[in-house]
């Protein structure tokens, strides 16, 4: 009974350890978004930026979030919130610059 018991309790400690991971590579997930927030920050043009691209991956992290809601997993919530923060910034920055490098062309 002891060795079933000690077993479990490793293989807890193991799922705590792999969460703790999964959530630390979450964030650098997110961060790695931030250089191309800061070049259109800089650059105030869409040029080069795919819509579909970013706008795809602000879709998967919403649905990673509604799953990490019903899973209950704070790891997968928080790390996909940060990067739709993110990311959701290059697409909503992308849309912006779009529509009025658009309106000015017309």
């Amino acid at each position: 009974m002891e060795k079933t018991s000690e077993r479990s309790a490793r293989g807890m400690e193991m799922k705590e350890i792999v969460a703790v991971i999964f959530g630390l590579g979450l964030g650098c997930n997110a961060l790695l978004f931030v250089p191309q927030v800061l070049a259109l920050w800089r650059k105030k043009s869409d040029e080069g930026i795919s819509l579909i691209t970013f706008g795809g991956f602000s879709v998967l992290q919403m649905v990673g979030i509604v799953h990490g809601v019903y899973q209950r997993d704070w790891s997968l919530i928080l790390g996909m919130a940060a990067s739709l923060l993110t990311c959701g910034s290059v697409t909503v920055l992308t849309i912006l610059y779009r529509v009025k490098r658009v309106r000015a062309g017309s």
